[in-house]
């Protein structure tokens, strides 16, 4: 896992790189520290949920998308073992990528999961446009997007392209399993 956060530190540090944008820059454009995107460029801390989102809306990728950049290629097959899988354990929040992006493919399959109680808002979308279909497995997760909240429990599900912030929190008393479909526009 470590070593994984490492390439992700390297990753992020690459993509401000090749916009010219000093930490400064970014900091501003992020509403993120200087010192928090020092440290997380040099893999002193791990990003959050929140942090990661933010950072995945400047540079309009979705969270997936940058994750797989720090991962070797995809094999046709992704098997259980080799998902990926990221936790925000400050958040609750723990995301597998069961179908990881590749080259040449819009859409990824991510299951997800939210510990009773926990809240995660995104001030953005991370690319305009991106079609979203979130299919409630076990649980329930009130779910807020394009200013629009609504209730997906087991069985559910709702799809909508996103064009402005989300927010994701789950009412308890159980977890909420979720299974998320990403097209990009």
């Amino acid at each position: 896992m470590r070593e994984v956060e490492e390439r992700l530190a390297a990753r992020l540090a690459e993509l401000r790189m090749e916009r010219g944008w000093s930490l400064d820059d970014l900091a501003r454009r992020a509403d993120i520290s200087r010192s928090t995107l020092s440290r997380l460029e040099r893999a002193e801390i791990s990003p959050t949920a929140a942090l990661l989102g933010r950072l995945c809306a400047v540079y309009e990728r979705t969270m997936s998308r940058l994750l797989a950049e720090v991962e070797s290629e995809p094999p046709q097959v992704v098997r259980a073992a080799a998902q990926p899988v990221w936790r925000d354990e400050a958040s609750g929040f723990e995301r597998r990528s069961v179908s990881p992006p590749h080259a040449g493919l819009r859409g990824e399959l991510v299951e997800a999961r939210l510990r009773p109680g926990a809240d995660i808002a995104y001030d953005t979308p991370p690319v305009p446009g991106l079609e979203q279909h979130i299919w409630v497995l076990e649980g329930a997760v009130e779910i807020t997007a394009n200013g629009h909240a609504h209730e997906v429990t087991a069985g559910d599900c709702l799809r909508f392209r996103l064009w402005g912030p989300s927010r994701f929190r789950c009412p308890g008393p159980d977890p909420v399993r979720y299974a998320l479909l990403i097209v990009l526009p």
